[in-house]
């Protein structure tokens, strides 16, 4: 036997959500001479949910569509059952945060515990060196420091490095996300040529287990509480109207008060132990300085001394200049140059040097 004939192939467990994008992924890696093996991870049960979830992930139809795929490209092909953790782990903190007064983000709190944990474990029980997904964010190793990079994918409308800031650089080291480089219109080329079944397939757009976007609705069928309405306030603390729960109500909304006031007011302030909503003008919801916890630093070990960056506080947002300093054990203060449009606790702020994550954490109050 040759040498090369001698050398195995390095394994991957490419993540199949059944859209288009880890399918074009798994052949790239396929023709890139990995060994391949289709996942998709069962997380809600369409039944519990009442939904078709057919545009979400990880329903009933995306696992037939990634199973058709893996198929075609002759792939071995598992689906695995984490229903049990994805309810404790994010469905409970999804609850949880909103009830609280947040606003949580549970598909970066997938790709924490669920994607880049359950998976990477997997993949090495079963002799795989890599975990490969669809997401639109490069991962390179810095030459000079030997750390691993997360980078921004280069289709900028698609980029998805916010919402992976959560990655360690274990985790970093058997990632790997061939699509870092291309623009979503390739990704659709190349599915139409080697004729998958969802090359033209939509995206999904919504919470997984939150299909029809009735999060509150979800979150009373799901816990059997319900949530009281109470008193929509102004900004001196008079009554105004009356609200149908303050967990309905996110920091910065408009529509939907019901609330006749002579101008525009919208949700400043929420008091959930008093059950109350306090609504003002606009100017009201901007703020300089945020707080984070949680940190997960990337590009630099630890945050020592103060550093220029850029920031986002929501996904699709334009990166804002700010100065970070350090607060503490797993924490940083971040200040803007300029005030920001309600930045949420429960939100990540997620920190950039040029087209690389610094790193990133949880909000956990604004001034």
């Amino acid at each position: 036997m040759t040498e090369a004939q001698n050398t195995k192939r390095p394994g991957a467990l490419i993540a199949m959500s059944g859209g288009v994008d880890s399918s074009v992924a798994a052949w790239l890696m396929q023709q890139a001479g990995y060994d391949c093996t289709g996942i998709t991870m069962r997380l809600t049960r369409n039944e519990t949910l009442g939904q078709s979830g057919f545009h979400t992930c990880c329903s009933e139809k995306d696992i037939e569509d990634a199973a058709e795929v893996a198929f075609a490209m002759d792939i071995p092909y598992e689906v695995l059952d984490f229903t049990a953790d994805f309810r404790e782990k994010i469905i409970e903190k999804f609850i949880r945060v909103y009830e609280m007064g947040g606003t949580p983000n549970p598909c970066i709190d997938c790709n924490r515990y669920m994607k880049f944990d359950h998976l990477l474990r997997w993949a090495e029980s079963h002799g795989m060196e890599y975990v490969v997904t669809g997401h639109y964010a490069r991962v390179e190793q810095d030459e000079a420091t030997g750390r691993w990079l997360l980078k921004k994918g280069l289709d900028e409308g698609k980029d998805q490095s916010y919402v992976l800031y959560n990655l360690t650089q274990e985790q970093l080291a058997h990632v790997r996300l061939p699509l870092g480089g291309l623009h979503k219109t390739e990704v659709r080329e190349i599915a139409e040529k080697q004729h998958f079944i969802n090359a033209r397939k939509h995206d999904s757009q919504d919470i997984c287990f939150v299909p029809d976007g009735d999060y509150a609705c979800f979150m009373e069928d799901f816990t059997g509480r319900h949530y009281p309405a109470g008193d929509f306030l102004d900004e001196n603390g008079k009554k105004v109207g009356t609200h149908n729960g303050a967990v309905r109500y996110t920091i910065g909304q408009r529509k939907g008060l019901g609330l006749a006031m002579g101008a525009p007011v919208y949700v400043c302030a929420k008091d959930m132990q008093a059950n109350t909503v306090t609504v003002g003008p606009e100017e009201n919801l901007f703020d300089r300085i945020v707080y984070a916890d949680e940190v997960n630093w990337i590009a630099i070990p630890e945050l020592t001394a103060p550093l220029r960056v850029t920031a986002r506080t929501r996904y699709h947002q334009t990166e804002q200049a700010a100065t970070v300093y350090p607060a503490g054990e797993g924490q940083f203060r971040l200040e803007f140059d300029q005030p920001q449009r309600a930045p949420t606790p429960g939100q990540a702020v997620v920190l950039y040097q040029g087209d690389v994550v610094l790193g990133g954490g949880t909000i956990v109050a604004v001034e």
